[in-house]
């Protein structure tokens, strides 16, 4: 045996708690949030970009770094994304104004490209046989990051004060990288060329416009004039830049590949399953927070309710390989129906079961289970349709549909939950209501992602360069 195949459970575990550090960054701030204006005399509105700014630094920086991964080292590039967040990081921890912390964000959400880049590594690396569970393993850590980092941030935050939070990130980034170096081979897989620098601008101009539009609409207003330039500045681009990656020799993006019914569709469906999974996330710590004399609160902490995902995450853990069992079985595409159909089942059940906190807790399971098995199929049937010199470039793409996906439930959610609010005791509330509208959207949102896996065509099979 190869010091190479010894090395694929190390490997594995190194890349999976990479997307843990990764999906942290994520949630990070959440518990400060409501704090935030005081401690850095701000307002609500700019303490909330310390969330955007890493969304719009995540969705920019996954197209650009996946693609120069392929070309010049996988490895290479998740260690530049590390390295960046880690200084992003100490940047925090030393700051003092909302400007430093902005910038430190946005250094954080670099980041986020660690998860195809991983995913990427693990077909240079594992076998075929081992692929599957990996894979899976590697998309849950999306829920048991944010599940972990909501409640660990917020008991950092209690203790130890607002900046142990960002030298507690800077500390997971340090043993990501000390894991990656140690147990992490360079593959030698390349697809060559030279990078699409003005490819790279276009797109990032596109995707910050329109996911400022999409988080920032409902509280500029969805007619206001910068929400609408917003969004017609980024239609504008893309239009500008999908001619003109059709006819580039080395695009950033291969959007020849868009045209495979696998890859087309199983993108569609990550943005759908990315909106339906973020609905869970935002709604049910929010939900158990909620007074009391509400009428339906429980008036939970705020670490408490945090800790009430924890569950939820080590449900994202506990099925993949339950997730790599189905596709072993039936196919990634039977895997991606049976997560959708799991999730859609999850909140439609959300709907009347949230009377009490243990069905909530119930609830938000079995819709990460959904989340868990839907994921884990949608890297490896972007596998399955691209060459392999171009897998972190295509999950990437999908990663950033994700992001879309989550934007577009975060505004929807903020707008659903602020109307028609209940004024008691001097204190703004959403109604029960509204909560149950969300549920309704996710619901709908995982049936029509579980509608599209009837599009996807045939399977073929995983090429892999283990032992090459």
């Amino acid at each position: 045996m190869t010091a190479r195949a010894r090395n694929t459970t190390a490997i594995t575990f190194v890349l999976a708690f990479s997307g843990s550090v990764v999906s942290i960054m994520q949630t990070l701030l959440v518990p400060l949030l409501p704090d935030i204006p005081s401690l850095l005399k701000v307002s609500a509105g700019d303490a909330s970009w310390l969330i955007t700014a890493t969304l719009l630094a995540s969705s920019v920086a996954t197209p650009s770094l996946t693609r120069l991964a392929d070309m010049f080292g996988k490895r290479r590039m998740m260690l530049i994304g590390l390295f960046i967040m880690i200084l992003g990081s100490a940047l925090g921890a030393v700051g003092q104004s909302l400007v430093l912390l902005i910038i430190a964000r946005i250094m954080q959400g670099f980041a986020m490209a660690l998860i195809p880049i991983g995913i990427s590594i693990m077909r240079d690396e594992l076998p075929k046989e081992k692929l599957p569970s990996a894979v899976a393993l590697v998309s849950g850590t999306l829920g048991i990051g944010a599940a972990v980092g909501l409640p660990l941030s917020g008991v950092v935050y209690s203790n130890f004060g607002w900046h142990a939070v960002f030298w507690f990130s800077a500390g997971i980034g340090i043993c990501a990288v000390i894991g990656i170096m140690i147990f992490v081979p360079e593959s030698e897989v390349r697809t060559g060329g030279t990078f699409d620098f003005v490819g790279a601008i276009l797109l990032s101009i596109s995707l910050v416009c329109l996911l400022l539009a999409i988080t920032k609409g409902s509280v500029w207003g969805w007619s206001s004039p910068r929400t609408v330039a917003s969004f017609l500045i980024s239609v504008v681009v893309f239009s500008i830049w999908i001619p003109m990656e059709i006819r580039k020799k080395e695009a950033l993006v291969d959007l020849a590949t868009f045209r495979h019914k696998t890859v087309l569709f199983t993108n569609v469906a990550s943005l759908l399953i990315g909106f339906s999974m973020y609905a869970n996330m935002l709604t049910t710590t929010q939900l158990l927070q909620i007074p009391r004399f509400s009428g339906y609160g429980f008036g939970v902490a705020v670490t408490a309710a945090g800790l009430a995902l924890l569950p939820a995450g080590l449900s994202m853990v506990a099925f993949a390989p339950v997730s790599a069992r189905i596709t072993a079985s039936f196919g990634s595409r039977r895997t991606l129906l049976v997560g959708s159909l799991v999730l859609s089942f999850g909140y439609l059940a959300r709907i009347f079961f949230l009377h009490k906190e243990w069905q909530i807790i119930v609830g938000a399971i079995f819709v990460s289970a959904g989340t868990a098995i839907a994921y884990a199929a949608m890297p490896t049937l972007i596998m399955r349709s691209v060459p392999i010199t171009e897998t972190s470039a295509a999950n990437g793409v999908n990663t950033v549909l994700r992001t879309i996906g989550t934007a577009t439930a975060s505004a929807t959610i903020a707008t659903l939950l602020s109307t028609k609010m209940l004024h008691i005791n001097g204190v703004d509330l959403p109604r029960l209501a509204s909560f149950q509208q969300v549920y309704v959207l996710a619901a709908i949102a995982a049936l029509v992602a579980a509608g599209t896996t009837f599009l996807i065509p045939k399977e073929e099979p995983l090429e892999s360069s283990y032992g090459q």
